[in-house]
């Protein structure tokens, strides 16, 4: 990473925006003057092949060359090169007006380490956002981020927005694509950085062709990458849903058939509990799976509960408690066929073989998941300087 030796540097990822790019370049510039600030404007370009390169030199940019495709790749390299203490970010079709940068600059000067622009809370042109982005995508996406995440912001997804370089350069920010951007937020919150927004217009763009954004393709990216961050929404919460109404199934009806206006539940539903209970285990265990690679990669705070747990967790233990348990299960079982066996392995009888059976099955099945699951758990940890089940 070069020193910071200028206030600001634009980033302005590019691919193929001859049309439009000198016009940001410009606005970036003149913002940059109007702020009184030393700084520059980089363009990371992202493989075009029309005027771009030359335009961005022509208009005083720094070009800077990224060579993996991808939204997220060329922002990531801009920032990667940007000499500026704070950094601005925005695209290249002259959407966003980069004659804000003094207003950002306000805010970075203020203490905050990300500054994020909200077009939901500012002016939106018509023609500048398609209906479905406006009223669905971005509030959706924007509220699921801030329901699993607790971020203040309105609209995670506004490209343009400013930040301390020191502050992003801790959050290793690691995706290829649109969902950067989310990814910049999220990562922003667990770090605790100091955030705020500020209503900006979004204009409609001056491209004579289709932006790069794929709207089912990159809006299933960004929810896809919230909810690998939130394993606890996305596997501990079912699993253990799961596993609480299998127990109390199992509980209900082990005892005996069961009635309510006049539906009988009985050894049937009893083997739904088995199969909620196992299947529940599952998921949660592939949530601390998840957990436990996000702790080791550096996804996550090093004070979640679950990674204190962790770290505190000996293979060895795991080994034990699914050895017990499978162990109950299996004399339980073999004490059904015993039992069976002495009746002369005649017809099964529901109360006597069954019910057992299935809570005995549960026991063995989560014995040998949590036995094996150990072992895994210990591969995982095994990571960097962290080390989970030694």
């Amino acid at each position: 990473m070069p020193e910071a030796t200028l206030d600001v540097t634009v980033v302005i990822p590019c691919l193929n925006e001859e049309l439009t790019l000198g016009g940001c370049i410009d606005a970036a510039l003149g913002g940059i003057a109007a702020a009184g600030l030393r700084g520059e404007v980089i363009v990371s370009d992202n493989g075009s092949t029309d005027r771009s390169i030359a335009i961005a030199e022509e208009h005083g940019a720094r070009v800077v060359p990224c060579q993996r495709r991808g939204y997220g790749n060329a922002l990531r390299t801009g920032f990667a090169a940007a000499k500026g203490e704070w950094i601005v970010m925005g695209d290249a079709d002259q959407s966003y007006d980069f004659g804000e940068i003094p207003r950002f600059h306000e805010q970075i000067k203020a203490g905050y380490e990300l500054v994020m622009g909200t077009r939901l809370k500012g002016k939106i042109e018509r023609g500048a956002m398609p209906w479905h982005h406006r009223w669905i995508g971005n509030p959706v996406l924007s509220g699921i981020l801030r329901l699993l995440f607790r971020c203040p912001v309105s609209d995670a997804h506004c490209g343009l927005r400013a930040f301390r370089k020191d502050a992003i350069e801790k959050l290793d920010l690691r995706t290829t694509g649109m969902e950067l951007a989310s990814e910049i937020v999220i990562k922003a919150c667990k770090a605790k950085l100091r955030i705020t927004e500020i209503p900006i217009t979004l204009h409609k763009d001056k491209r004579d062709r289709p932006p790069h954004l794929r709207s089912f393709r990159d809006g299933w990216r960004h929810l896809r990458f919230m909810l690998l961050l939130a394993p606890n929404w996305l596997f501990q919460i079912p699993g253990l849903t799961l596993m609480g109404i299998g127990a109390a199934l199992q509980v209900w009806l082990f005892q005996g058939p069961r009635t309510i206006q006049h539906i009988t539940f009985d050894v049937h539903t009893l083997y739904f509990g088995m199969s909620f209970i196992i299947l529940g285990y599952f998921i949660v265990l592939i949530g601390l799976f998840a957990k436990v690679f996000s702790f080791t990669e550096r996804f996550l705070p090093d004070s979640t509960p679950t990674m204190y747990l962790a770290t505190r967790f000996h293979m060895e233990q795991g080994l034990v408690i699914g050895f017990l348990l499978g162990l109950t299960g299996l004399v339980g079982i073999l004490w059904v066929v015993v039992q069976w066996g002495q009746g002369g392995f005649g017809e099964l009888d529901v109360t006597v073989t069954m019910r057992p059976i299935i809570v005995f099955g549960t026991l063995l099945c989560v014995g040998v998941e949590t036995f094996f699951a150990s072992f895994f758990l210990s591969m995982l940890g095994i990571g960097r300087d962290t080390y989970i089940g030694n």
